[in-house]
């Protein structure tokens, strides 16, 4: 499977807005489509075609996975590594170890300009490098 740059970019920010993601390894067409599971109560008329495509071609699509939790944690314990300024690191250090991690950083970085365009750089490459890891796990798997 070989996907432009840009492809690959828009699959990490799918991914990352919780979308189901899938590659016709046949025409290399992306789908992205809402995920039911993670928004039951969402009208899905609108990837109704698409839905019916993947159900119908299921063995022509790739599916791309989004990061767990796990993964995401070690993300942003990652990007607290690269704070400079010791106030902000140790406070984002103290939100992730309290309960509701994902909550308190998120409410930590939104109140910091500077590092918060520095977080969405970071935690963008991070989803970009995920999707290229499974794209060459694929790749090397065929």
């Amino acid at each position: 499977m070989e996907l432009t740059e840009e492809q690959i970019k828009s699959i990490a920010e799918d991914l990352d807005t919780g979308m189901n993601v899938y590659v016709n390894l046949e025409t290399m067409e992306i789908k992205s489509i809402i995920d039911t599971i993670q928004h039951y109560d969402v009208d899905t008329e609108a990837w109704e075609e698409d839905i019916n495509e993947i159900e119908e071609n299921f063995d022509k699509y790739f599916q791309f996975e989004r990061m767990d939790s796990r993964e995401s944690f070690q993300v942003m314990e990652d990007f607290v590594e690269t704070v400079e300024d010791k106030r902000l690191r140790e406070k984002l250090e103290l939100g992730l170890s309290l309960s509701k991690p994902f909550r308190n950083f998120k409410d930590i970085i939104d109140d910091e300009n500077e590092y918060r365009k520095k977080w969405f750089g970071f935690r963008d490459s991070r989803n970009i490098e995920f999707v290229k890891e499974q794209i060459e796990r694929h790749n090397k798997s065929m």
